[in-house]
């Protein structure tokens, strides 16, 4: 039976930075940071990230929605050599590598996880490891010690299309007539029971005329 609408208004989370501690979701999309090098900043943000060989959890890319983290990558480096990356990760099914799953640190990817979480509870700040490297999208800057090479880089971004690879209209489909909201899969629009005006469930709000 098709489901009815009339008048509403939603209210829609719109930030995904969640705080340390909490443990990400399936398939959902998270503000995360990755510290890397100013020689190597406008590679990622061009060509993508490569995959790291090894480390804690083993090959992928590494990245921690605490910049706090970010911020002692590379080691050894200069702090005007640095630069922190704002990205936009959609973590996929997540492993969560903790004191009883210590043994998959290296392995979570071959039990069909696309993220491995070490939660900050494990000594240290959290950090994650990302498989497939087409899910990291960098968005924005949010450390750099020399305002030009910032600017240089936002305006790369922008170029990009607001990330790396593909780009984000690309990567999230074709946008819905009715919400606006951009989707891979086409959202039904039906007409209101009430005013007969052609709309989308997806819609944050709705006024009856």
């Amino acid at each position: 039976m098709p489901i009815k609408f009339s008048g509403w208004e939603a209210c829609c989370e719109k930030a995904k930075q969640l705080k340390p501690g909490q443990a990400p979701k399936k398939n959902h999309g998270y503000t995360m940071f990755h510290g890397t090098l100013k020689s190597s900043a406008q590679n990622i943000i061009s060509s993508g990230f490569r995959p790291s060989v090894n480390g804690t959890l083993g090959p992928g890319v590494y990245c921690s929605r605490d910049i706090n983290k970010a911020m002692g990558y590379p080691g050894g480096c200069l702090d005007s050599n640095r630069v922190v990356l704002k990205l936009r990760v959609r973590v996929g099914k997540v492993k969560k590598i903790d004191a009883q799953s210590i043994n998959m640190c290296n392995t979570w990817h071959q039990h069909g996880y696309d993220t491995a979480w070490l939660p900050s509870t494990m000594g240290g700040f959290e950090e994650d490891c990302v498989w497939d490297p087409k899910r990291l999208t960098v968005v924005g800057i949010a450390y750099c010690s020399d305002p030009a090479t910032k600017t240089h880089l936002e305006n790369l971004i922008k170029q990009q299309g607001g990330g790396t690879g593909q780009s984000q209209s690309k990567q999230l489909g074709s946008q819905c007539t009715g919400c606006g909201i951009k989707t891979l899969e086409k959202h039904t629009v039906q007409k209101c029971w009430t005013c007969k005006t052609a709309i989308c469930a997806f819609m944050d709000k709705h006024v009856c005329q």
